[in-house]
């Protein structure tokens, strides 16, 4: 739809022409090629950044937990905001629980994330962890002079607690009221950044990762995506259309935190251009692309789960 639309506001006719010999583009196709290029680097490496980021963390908090379970970048001063806001919120539980308790507020808490089944006990519990939180960060001023014994038990109430906020948004069984909401909103964005973080480090490193393998593997891409998806040779006008839906694409799938493929939807995009253009499509190319967006996700579930079940029969 965009490489038409383009058609009928953009007439240059060396817009959708194949590109002839060495020459380069006129300028402004080179402008118009570079913007959607970089729009589809930029969102590429958001979306994918993310997962070489997820995985670093992963590990990073497997291998040494006291030294990145918990954000101990956190400076001091936002560690009294954080208690008084702890002190808010188990006030307000309090109240919403008239006077119930819990005996064993971690279990009840874990019991109601993994069943999902309101019970009264819940909101006291929650209380509880709260407080539990608050004394702890507390005790020691902030989260950088948490002991390393008790970094990793800190890290699961501030993550149950959490979760259970984030489960009270989709269970109509517990009403609060605005204020109430509000503040287990901010609690909730406080937890998650002593929690869920990513240090400068593991950004950079991750983006100079895929800038050098992009460096490295262009050529394979480039023929792919240029010469062999349509029966004829890729145009300017396609290339940027392809490019651009791209970049928007991914672009909305980072933001909803859904999860896509760079790949298929930029082959995706190049293969409607090549569509609207009439050039035809390479049967053998699309046929693969299809088979292997198919088969990639029962393969890589039937090897994990096989390589899961021989590594709990050998260790």
């Amino acid at each position: 739809m965009l490489l038409l639309a383009l058609k009928v506001v953009a007439r240059a006719p060396e817009l959708y022409q194949e590109p002839r010999g060495a020459a380069p583009p006129p300028f402004w196709i080179r402008g118009l090629l570079v913007l959607t290029c970089t729009g589809v680097s930029f969102a590429h490496g958001s979306n994918d950044g993310q997962k070489g980021m997820g995985l670093i963390m992963l590990i990073l908090i497997g291998v040494v937990p006291t030294a990145y379970a918990l954000n101990r970048a956190m400076p001091d001063t936002a560690t009294a905001p954080f208690v008084r806001t702890s002190t808010y919120v188990a006030q307000a539980l309090d109240r919403q629980a008239a006077g119930q308790t819990a005996t064993d507020p971690r279990r009840v808490i874990g019991e109601y994330l993994r069943t999902r089944q309101a019970n009264p006990a819940v909101v006291p519990a929650l209380s509880q962890l709260a407080k539990d939180i608050r004394t702890q960060v507390a005790q020691y001023g902030s989260l950088r002079r948490l002991p390393q014994e008790t970094v990793q038990n800190v890290r699961n109430d501030m993550y149950l607690a959490a979760e259970t906020i984030r489960r009270f948004g989709k269970d109509s069984s517990f009403t609060f009221s605005q204020a109430d909401t509000d503040l287990l909103k901010l609690y909730r964005t406080e937890l998650d950044g002593a929690t869920r973080f990513i240090p400068t480090w593991v950004k950079i490193s991750v983006a100079v990762a895929l800038g050098l393998g992009t460096m490295v593997g262009w050529k394979r891409i480039v023929v792919t995506v240029g010469e062999k998806i349509g029966k004829s040779h890729l145009t300017y006008a396609q290339g940027a259309s392809a490019e651009l839906v791209a970049a928007t694409t991914i672009a909305a799938a980072d933001i909803y935190g859904l999860p896509v493929s760079t790949t298929q939807v930029l082959s995706s995009g190049v293969a409607g251009t090549m569509a609207a253009g009439r050039s035809g499509l390479q049967s053998a190319t699309v046929r693969n692309l299809l088979m292997a967006w198919v088969l990639t996700l029962p393969a890589a579930i039937l090897l994990s789960g096989s390589l899961f079940w021989i590594f709990t029969h050998l260790f």
